[in-house]
């Protein structure tokens, strides 16, 4: 499963551990929740390193990925202390955790929650499907808001937000002005899994772009990208512009014909996102999942 990861280098002390947007690359046949949300969009985990010490960001999409991470860190950088934070309770980003099972793995406290109440069905495969993830090893500390983290002679802020999903965990490097974005932003756009709540995600995106932040590190972004360091503080923006995009689409049938590049041409234009052709499946889902909300819910929120 992890012929093709590659460990990318945005900073000297942050590895990406990314996976997907290879052509023709299929984890199984059959319509599954690893190729379809992670390996064809492209996917990344993180660490960042300070010593013998890292914080694992995510744990990939399956024990094979989380295990080849251990072993890259231990080999290369020697670490031997591990800490896990989980950027929330997707199943792309938890599939790998019983590889770190005898570290510390941090969460927001509704990531607590999500996983806890589902922890059935997703070790027997019926959440959203298989593979199944089993055991599924649940965080051993939660937080709620913000935490401070020391690793080694790094500071990190760990910053609870309600972006993509209700329980998101972003991380703030203020030194280095790097903000690592789990999905709380995506290039090409953002996956709307909570319709409800995007006047909420406007809301915290503006929090996080307050930080001025000089490289934001998503999940699922361009591998090029990543490498070269990650995306400016435009990538907020076009997240935000993306949204509010959708918000009209409810009340504007021109709109919710018009392609997605035209859509998001200002952003695409300022350099601040890319096209990836399998996007176009996520914008008309994103559509169809907006405009499926009743007709009052996201009104007076944003």
């Amino acid at each position: 499963m992890t012929g093709h990861l590659r460990v990318l280098r945005p900073h000297p002390a942050i590895y990406a551990f990314y996976d997907g947007r290879v052509p023709g690359y299929r984890f199984a046949e059959q319509k599954n929740w690893i190729d379809e949300g992670a390996l064809a969009l492209g996917i990344a985990s993180y660490a960042i390193v300070s010593g013998h010490k890292a914080l694992v960001c995510d744990t990939h999409v399956s024990v094979a990925h989380a295990t080849a991470i251990r072993e890259i860190l231990t080999r290369e950088a020697g670490v031997t202390d591990f800490t896990v934070l989980l950027s929330h309770w997707h199943l792309d980003h938890v599939a790998g955790t019983v590889a770190f099972d005898d570290s510390p793995i941090i969460a927001t406290d509704r990531t607590a929650e999500h996983l806890k109440r589902r922890q059935s069905a997703i070790e027997a495969g019926t959440l959203e499907g298989p593979p199944a993830i089993s055991p599924l090893i649940l965080p051993t500390r939660g937080f709620t808001g913000s935490l401070t983290f020391e690793l080694g002679d790094i500071r990190l802020e760990l910053i609870e937000a309600n972006i993509h999903s209700d329980d998101a965990a972003v991380i703030w490097w203020a030194d280095e002005r790097i903000l690592l974005a789990g999905d709380t932003m995506e290039d090409t756009v953002t996956y709307v899994m909570e319709p409800d709540s995007l006047p909420l995600h406007l809301v915290d995106l503006e929090r996080l772009d307050k930080l001025a932040p000089a490289r934001i590190l998503p999940n699922h972004g361009a591998p090029d990208i990543i490498e070269q360091g990650g995306y400016n503080r435009g990538f907020n923006r076009a997240t935000q512009q993306y949204i509010r995009s959708l918000i009209r689409c409810k009340t504007d049938a021109e709109l919710r014909e018009a392609p997605l590049k035209e859509l998001i041409r200002g952003p695409l234009a300022n350099g601040w996102v890319t096209y990836f052709e399998p996007y176009e499946g996520v914008h008309r889902e994103n559509v169809d999942t907006v405009c499926s909300v009743g007709a009052n819910s996201m009104v007076g929120r944003n």
